[in-house]
């Protein structure tokens, strides 16, 4: 059974069953060249909010490999999840600006507007990899399912080739399940890695 916040603001609220702390494994297998990537993982995703309308993101992975084999770090992801909405001149920004308006408490109405004629929301993702990406996303979420689909990377000078992302979470019997496909190093974009998490 999962226990909803009570306090949250009215923008999170389409979000709230993601929040807390989600651990379990994966596999990954993907074509590079004539080569198969391939291997479990463990992976821990954090989902929390401060009070803001948006749910602050973590998430670590580990490759597991071959029995004896030393454990690899392959990434840690931080960022945020908010609905998409325009900005008014009742919230801050951008950078440390504040409001040039009165700010005003958003209420379920408010969020209510923004729902599409399908039932879902409009939902952004930006994220921070430590392997020199940066992601942006945007998509949807409709009850406890979120499709998100890459609409800009900004890479550093020395990272790898990574063109483009589609990532798919759901609320599964009391699991969060997840898939991402990407198009990187000279492979289209195809499924790459998947995992089942459970809440702790």
């Amino acid at each position: 059974m999962i226990e909803l916040p009570t306090d949250l603001p009215a923008d999170l609220a389409p979000l709230a069953w993601l929040i807390g702390v989600w651990e379990g494994s994966g596999v990954i297998d993907y074509p590079v060249g004539e080569e198969r990537l391939q291997g479990e993982f463990t992976h821990r995703v954090s989902f929390s909010h401060d009070g803001g309308p948006f749910l602050n993101y973590a998430a670590t992975a580990t490759f597991v490999g071959d029995e004896g084999a030393p454990a690899v770090p392959l990434t840690a992801e931080s960022g945020f999840w908010r609905l998409a909405r325009p900005a008014a001149a009742t919230d801050a920004g951008p950078a440390l600006l504040p409001p040039t308006a009165t700010p005003v408490t958003r209420t379920v109405d408010d969020v209510e507007a923004l729902r599409s004629d399908n039932g879902a929301f409009p939902l952004e993702v930006s994220l921070a990899r430590s392997d020199g990406m940066l992601e942006y996303y945007l998509g949807e979420i409709n009850g406890p399912r979120v499709d998100l689909a890459s609409d800009a990377i900004v890479r550093g000078a020395g990272a790898k080739d990574y063109g483009s992302a589609s990532r798919m979470y759901g609320l599964v019997d009391g699991h969060l399940l997840w898939a991402w496909d990407i198009a990187a190093l000279g492979t289209p974009l195809r499924a790459h890695a998947s995992a089942r998490l459970a809440r702790v």
